[in-house]
């Protein structure tokens, strides 16, 4: 089963997501910060990371560089997921390591597509 690490601090955005996913076969696993972001990845080594950007304690990007700096976790895709949509932010997000972007309000079908792409490359 493919899990999923969701690095995320807003309540609603996790319990509407994670459903989503389950429902899609996923095995969805929540951190509330970039800093329980980076230990949970760092420990479970997910499949996937879906990424918010904006967090307390390490934001997206500086978690981002971390999981992509330690040779245990960057090969872990990560796609990046906020409601900033500015192209400094999105040219950010991959500069600081993120496979790939995408924006809330989440399109789930465009999410799963990238999704997808990312764990299958080929």
């Amino acid at each position: 089963m493919t899990t999923i690490l969701y690095v995320e601090d807003n309540e609603n955005n996790v319990y509407m997501l994670t459903r989503r996913l389950e429902k899609k076969g996923f095995t969805v696993t929540v951190a509330e910060d970039g800093v329980s972001g980076v230990a949970r990845a760092q420990n479970e080594k997910p499949d996937l990371i879906i990424m918010d950007l904006i967090l307390p304690n390490m934001d997206g990007w500086e978690a981002t560089r971390k999981l992509k700096a330690d040779q245990t976790t960057q090969h872990i895709p990560i796609i990046a997921l906020s409601a900033s949509v500015s192209k400094d932010d999105i040219q950010s997000a991959y500069d600081a390591g993120c496979d790939d972007v995408d924006t809330k309000p989440v399109d789930m079908d465009r999410l799963l597509g990238k999704i997808q792409q990312q764990l299958n490359p080929h």
